[in-house]
């Protein structure tokens, strides 16, 4: 079958001069045995050799279908319907098998989001990379392992030779996700297509990807298509963007153009709906896009966007199919959007509400020194050996007061779950203790807690798919919870208080009926939401409860969780690693590394130098979807240290760029003592004041704003 594969250059140019992938007009439908589903309509984009083209849009606006349009894989139901995608002057959806065979993987490569979907668990990774050009190009053994290890010293990964004898699980997942990258590049592609590389990825390793593939597309001269949900990371990564909505590309441009030139109202949704510096809770708050995202067979006639859109006109924008024109004076930015023109796109911002803010109440929990550690055999997959300890939690102590945010930032396997765990009961403390109301809970596993405890702590998940049971319906699922809290006297004033509850978090009382297939993620949320106020919560511990969202749905949730607050009088624990929304909803910020608390302080402090140096580095990571703000450029070298056997003296030492201003190898020697810089505010650091003084602000925004 390979011998059958024409050569690549029988097939496309090996150089072409024009566009590497036009699109013009594509429609893709899905059909199914009640009707057919159009996906993408009318969809038009050109990358141009050696640029990156951003495509974004909420989940479900057919991003991703694009992708696999280009790559001419849309499965047994998927059909392009109208259109055509050309690749070097050449259209595909003309080409035979054997054709796309030759270019897929040679001249044309994606990367996907899951890594693991891409690597053999069978296979060790120097196999896997240098089976891509032995298939595609024929070149030979030794070869292959030649380049194999060249690309992946070009993506930044430690000890190239150990990592090719490496199996995928012995990898963690950045180190995966670069090893995915690096099959990609192996046969040096035109075009590169990323979907969603990222998501799956900590904000420091996600910013090292991000880096490493600006820097490999200068290297080979690589087009990319771009895809994310991420205005900020497209931002630092593309030349141009695309805004899609319900399967139409809606704004098409140059960054510059588009983001502060912005010609349609999605686009302008958008960005009033993600967190920018200078938002606030208060006085500022986000504006969530109204309404609901259309279902494919569900479109409103005309503009798709009409039924959301704040400059709406009945009669005109309903009346015809709107098409996309060009926007007069800018480099190929075009927008489809009838009245783009009649707009006045600098008006200030009218629809946000400036909301009080709360007033701090008593203490309402505390943790006092309090140790999480795990016992594992040394050989975990078959027992016995030696038993080794895992620090999960390593001595954290802080307070939390009656109406306040208290924020808890940091990577994955810093601690930030099982600190909710100890919290909720689920795990009991090695040593220390929480304290809730002066009552010490933290020995006390979640069985042996009374009710009144139970109901006084509660969770909101990340993930709202898999939080609520699929046979039993919405209400039903509410009632139970009241039921376990031993609300209501009767089963009428149980019924009565989940409307209410629905109430609360905005969905209609008829959705006490539904069953959670029917509703959407953010509705999903919601129902979390009410599952938790259930029981009058005293504090409620938000697991990343917007990260599994679309961006225009994590403004209306957080609003929601803010807006309970307020009623409530809730103390919220925000777990997160997304530092813009921290920035946004939080009163206080605690940065957790590796079971330790390194910095902790008001949200001002946190975010304003002196910074610990990890806390500089997460700042320097976190992608800005604003021309406007200078970063400072801090990529963190390796990967956080195992909490099996984590560093001698200072945890973060083994990555921090300041450590050669400490003398006398104090980092590498002597855990930090909680240092107190100013009322509120400690960091765990060596660093002498003189030096924290001097720290530069990470973030600035041009004095031109």
């Amino acid at each position: 079958m390979l011998d059958e594969t024409p050569d690549p250059s029988s097939v496309v140019p090996e150089t072409y001069d024009g566009p590497i992938l036009e699109i013009e007009n594509l429609s893709i439908s899905f059909f199914t045995r009640l009707r057919e589903i159009p996906a993408v309509m009318d969809f038009s984009t050109k990358v141009m050799p050696g640029e990156a083209m951003g495509l974004v849009g909420e989940s479900g606006c057919g991003k991703s279908t694009v992708a696999l349009g280009v790559m001419q894989d849309l499965g047994v139901n998927g059909r392009i319907v109208g259109g055509s995608i050309k690749y070097k002057g050449r259209n595909l959806n003309e080409m035979s098998q054997e054709e796309l065979r030759a270019i897929r993987g040679r001249e044309i490569a994606m990367i996907y989001q899951e890594p693991m979907a891409s690597l053999n668990p069978a296979m060790r990774i120097g196999r896997q990379l240098m089976e891509v050009p032995m298939i595609h190009e024929g070149i030979s053994e030794a070869e292959a392992y030649k380049r194999a290890l060249e690309v992946v010293t070009d993506v930044r990964l430690p000890d190239p030779e150990r990592m090719l004898r490496s199996y995928p699980h012995q990898l963690s997942g950045g180190q995966q996700q670069r090893i995915v990258i690096a099959m990609a590049l192996m046969s040096k592609p035109s075009l590169l297509i990323l979907d969603e590389p990222t998501t799956a990825l900590d904000v420091t390793v996600e910013a090292a990807v991000v880096d490493l593939v600006k820097d490999l597309g200068r290297k080979y001269g690589t087009s990319m298509l771009f895809i994310s949900h991420n205005l900020g990371l497209v931002l630092e990564t593309c030349d141009r963007i695309c805004v899609m909505y319900s399967g139409e590309a809606v704004e098409t441009g140059s960054i510059t153009d588009v983001f502060d030139q912005m010609q349609h109202p999605y686009t302008q949704a958008l960005f009033r709906s993600i967190p920018l510096p200078g938002a606030d809770k208060t006085q500022r708050p986000l504006v969530a896009i109204p309404g609901n995202f259309p279902l494919p067979h569900e479109r409103p006639p005309g503009c798709n966007f009409g039924p959301r859109c704040d400059y709406f006109q009945q009669g005109r924008c309903d009346a015809q199919d709107i098409p996309m024109v060009g926007v007069p004076g800018n480099d190929r930015h075009a927008t489809r959007c009838l009245r783009y023109e009649e707009i006045d796109w600098d008006a200030p911002l009218a629809a946000a509400v400036e909301q009080a803010g709360t007033e701090k109440g008593d203490v309402v929990l505390r943790v006092d020194n309090l140790k999480k550690y795990y016992e594992v055999a040394a050989s975990a997959l078959f027992g016995g050996g030696d038993t080794r300890v895992v620090k999960a939690n390593e001595t954290l102590s802080f307070e939390a007061r009656e109406s306040e945010t208290l924020a808890i930032v940091g990577e994955s396997g810093c601690g930030k779950s099982t600190l909710a765990k100890v919290l909720m009961g689920l795990e009991t403390a090695t040593g220390g203790d929480v304290y809730l109301d002066n009552r010490a809970i933290g020995g006390t596993a979640i069985e042996d807690r009374g009710t009144d405890t139970v109901s006084s702590i509660q969770m909101v998940f990340q993930n709202p798919f898999d939080t609520l049971n699929p046979s039993m319906t919405v209400g039903r699922q509410i009632i139970r919870a009241l039921e376990v809290f031993g609300i209501g006297k009767s089963d009428g004033e149980r019924r009565e208080r989940m409307l209410q509850l629905l109430d609360l978090v905005k969905l209609p009382r008829a959705f006490a009926d539904r069953m959670p297939r029917q509703l959407s993620g953010g509705q999903k949320q919601r129902v979390g939401i009410a599952r938790a106020f259930a029981g009058d919560a005293r504090i409620v511990v938000a697991d990343e409860p917007v990260s599994a969202l679309d961006v225009s749905v994590q403004a209306a949730v957080t609003d929601l969780l803010m807006e309970i607050q307020r009623t409530q009088k809730t103390t919220l624990l925000f777990i997160s690693h997304d530092l813009s929304i921290v920035r946004y909803l939080s009163d206080r910020v605690m940065v957790m590394y590796l079971g330790h608390v390194v910095e902790i302080g008001d949200t001002n402090q946190v975010f304003s130098p002196p910074y610990h140096p990890y806390t500089e580095a997460l700042l320097s990571a976190v992608p800005i979807a604003d021309t406007k703000v200078q970063k400072k450029h801090i990529v963190l070298e390796g990967d956080i240290p195992s909490a099996m056997n984590p560093p001698p003296g200072c945890p973060f030492q083994t990555r921090c760029r300041w450590k050669s201003e400490v003398p006398g190898g104090k980092c590498e020697s002597e855990v930090p003592p909680m240092v107190t810089l100013a009322e509120g505010h400690q960091v765990k650091c060596h660093l002498s004041r003189e030096i924290l003084e001097r720290m530069e602000p990470v973030i600035t925004i041009d004095a031109a704003e």
